[in-house]
């Protein structure tokens, strides 16, 4: 299995990376632990995770992590994974941001949940306008001088904060971001391509995107209305039933059927061959989705393959 460098960190990881924002969602305990073991089994090693999911559902936030750490607590393949999660999304009253005493409460409940002394990468998961850079950066590095954490990384950064966090943490001599977090896929691009893939290839920062298949919607699966029920995040796809996404599909179709490949691998593996991608985040909620996912790994686009799907989904043609 390839392994990619995550930025400038001595973490190396295969080019795909496993979502754990179903667990404790729509996959249950025994399937996630299923999905888990295939996982690091088919030789991959990151599994990316946030200490708000699934705070949406009965099951709360920590759900996820608490799966997973259950599931490293019983299966001794803690060193055989890259184990990431984030933190600074909203986990209830005045539990969120990216303050350093924030920060220290949000960790330790993490690698509690998690029941590991060790985060490999602790990424913030949104940005915190609130909260001085210098103040985040210098907690970040405690936390890996501690031994607590191995690298850190952001999400959902624009390019100048990105650009400007790297600049606090180099000034000052701190550990710096080493990865970006956004949602990049075939139908989202610009927000990735307008200028952050450029401030992440330029700054050696490795890029882990989420939505790698748009909520499901780059399967093939949703292609009317009709078809938006068939998952809980169905209701996310339907702005992407246009034009534009229809076309997308259509190429995605062809490509695929040349390849005996499915429509969710020539998706994946299309996010991989991009420029400063490190591997894109895909969930699954069956072993058999997982296996087919896998695959993407194993898929090489020709030239004129990525042709037709950039022409395809370009935001003009």
């Amino acid at each position: 299995m390839e392994l990619r460098r995550l930025g400038k960190s001595d973490l190396k990881v295969a080019p795909l990376v496993l979502g754990g924002n179903v667990f404790g969602w729509t996959a249950d305990e025994k399937t996630s632990f299923a999905i888990l073991d295939a996982f690091v089994d088919g030789g991959f090693n990151m599994v990316d995770t946030a200490d708000v999911y699934a705070r949406w559902t009965p099951a709360g936030g920590g759900a996820s992590e608490t799966v997973i750490g259950k599931w490293l607590a019983q299966g001794g393949k803690r060193d055989k994974v890259v184990l990431a999660t984030k933190f600074g999304a909203e986990m209830g009253e005045g539990m969120k941001g990216l303050s350093a005493k924030y920060m220290i409460e949000a960790v330790e409940a993490s690698l509690k949940r998690l029941q590991t002394d060790r985060i490999d990468l602790y990424q913030s998961h949104r940005d915190d306008p609130e909260t001085p850079q210098e103040e985040t950066a210098e907690a970040f590095d405690r936390l890996v001088k501690a031994g607590k954490v191995r690298a850190i990384g952001s999400s959902n950064f624009t390019p100048e904060r990105l650009k400007s966090a790297l600049e606090v943490s180099q000034a000052k001599g701190l550990a710096r971001y080493n990865s970006e977090q956004p949602q990049y896929n075939l139908y989202d691009r610009a927000g990735f391509e307008a200028g952050l893939q450029q401030v992440c290839i330029e700054n050696e920062v490795g890029v882990i995107p989420y939505y790698g298949l748009a909520s499901g919607f780059l399967t093939g699966k949703y292609r009317t209305e009709a078809d938006l029920d068939k998952s809980p995040r169905g209701r996310g796809v339907k702005r992407m039933m246009d034009e534009r996404g229809m076309r997308i599909l259509a190429a995605l179709d062809q490509v695929s059927g040349a390849k005996g490949a499915s429509p969710a691998q020539v998706a994946l593996a299309w996010v991989m061959a991009q420029p400063g991608l490190t591997g894109p985040i895909a969930s699954a909620t069956s072993v058999e989705q997982l296996e087919e996912l896998m695959g993407a790994a194993r898929l090489a686009l020709s030239a004129e393959d990525l042709a037709t799907l950039n022409a395809a989904s370009a935001a003009q043609v």
